[in-house]
């Protein structure tokens, strides 16, 4: 790893003199953090090849050979995930969106999703807000960040890891009956360019059409009415169809399926309803868990062993959907870091062991913040190439041995 990690750094240093002699950085900023700048710049520009003779990204992938699989069978290959968090979701707009809500401003690049199954990963999430980057009235996205989300991708795919794709922090749709129709319309626009655009990949993408649909700014945000998770069952049953209407391979492709703002809790799960008969379906639940000790920046550094919360969730998933024989991916989790790694370190420990008990991925929430008072969930250090808590690494590492249920 660290060999991997100079030779990295002294490849962008050779590459990138010309882009650090233009960049102004920090104060804060030595001359290591500058080359890892400079390299993801670069790696970044590779969608843009008309010059350099390189196929483009948008012509990359467009008819891979598709091996049918259940979402049953498919979810039992996967392991660990990873969530490419505060990055193509920001809502902003232009391509320097990808960078806002970073602290160093450092772009994606195919280094740092090399260092993912190394780590025990094996899912990649690729949250991504496409309403910030719609250019007329009809819903056109930009080409620009349709190639940079698509060469994203390519990264975790031509990686051999699965790579979830969804729609992130999208502000337009409101589960109301008065915006029903709009939403849905703009729905359907949006996701048939995704499903356009990727119909050609693998088994091993996989759409999600939502995150974390709710009432936002409203009292029952995150506990939802009834009238709301109708509606949704609606935009859900709008987004299959879309797909499977665009051809390619995603007649065939499995759908990660979301409740009411992907909430854990019982009324919200039990109230999902499946928009088609088929086993390409997977339910999609954030739970960060426990709330007090994981979530809340308010709440205790402590982990409780004896908390049911986890093993819970677990039961009532099996319960809802494993046992039915629909599988389940945890698309967002973790522990916020409270200087605390020993407490989180037991908590992911619990976390995982339960979840391979029913054999359910989860999929770390990463969003590159590691200290302060915000939400602290930071792994990977972008900028040096490594791990701020080699000790939950660990963790992960021990659950992609290929028994994961023997190693809970």
């Amino acid at each position: 790893m660290k060999l991997k990690r100079i030779a990295a750094l002294l490849t962008a240093a050779v590459m990138s003199v010309g882009v650090m002699a233009s960049c102004g950085g920090s104060k804060s900023d030595d001359k290591s953090k500058a080359d890892t700048k400079s390299a993801a710049e670069t790696s970044g520009a590779e969608g843009d090849s008309s010059e350099s003779g390189e196929v483009p990204v948008s012509q990359t992938h467009t008819n891979d050979p598709m091996t049918v699989t259940s979402a049953k069978d498919l979810v039992a290959q996967m392991k660990n995930g990873w969530n490419l968090g505060n990055t193509m979701d920001a809502t902003t707009e232009g391509l320097e969106a990808e960078t806002s809500w970073l602290p160093n401003k450092t772009p994606t690049n195919k280094f740092m999703i090399d260092m993912l199954p190394e780590a025990g990963f094996n899912v990649l999430r690729v949250p991504v807000s496409w309403g910030y980057h719609l250019t007329d009235d009809n819903y056109t996205i930009d080409p620009a960040w349709m190639d940079r989300v698509q060469e994203i991708v390519n990264y975790g795919i031509d990686n051999g890891m699965f790579v979830i794709l969804n729609t992130h922090h999208e502000e337009w749709y409101m589960p109301k009956k008065s915006e029903k129709d709009g939403d849905i319309e703009e729905l359907k626009a949006i996701w048939a360019q995704i499903a356009d655009r990727f119909k050609g990949y693998d088994e091993h993408l996989i759409f999600e059409g939502l995150n974390e649909p709710r009432l936002r700014g409203e009292g029952a945000e995150w506990t939802g009415t009834s009238e709301a998770r109708e509606i949704i069952n609606e935009y859900e049953k709008a987004f299959v169809e879309t797909v499977r209407a665009s051809g390619g391979n995603n007649a065939d492709r499995c759908l990660m399926i979301t409740g009411y703002a992907a909430s854990s809790m019982y009324t919200n799960l039990s109230a999902i309803e499946l928009p088609e008969d088929s086993d390409k379906l997977i339910i999609s639940v954030h739970a960060y868990l426990p709330y007090s000790f994981a979530l809340d920046t308010k709440g205790t550094d402590k982990y409780d062993p004896a908390d049911t919360a986890i093993p819970d969730l677990f039961e009532n998933l099996n319960e809802l959907f494993i046992s039915r024989g629909i599988p389940v991916i945890v698309g967002e989790f973790g522990s916020m870091n409270k200087d605390n790694i020993d407490e989180r370190v037991n908590c992911l420990e619990d976390y995982l062991a339960a979840a391979a008990k029913y054999d359910v991925p989860c999929v770390w929430w990463d969003n590159y913040a590691r200290i302060g008072n915000g939400e602290n969930f930071g792994l990977l250090n972008r900028a040096e190439y490594d791990w701020y808590f080699p000790k939950l690494i660990d963790v992960f590492k021990k659950y992609a041995e290929s028994d994961a249920s023997a190693a809970a």
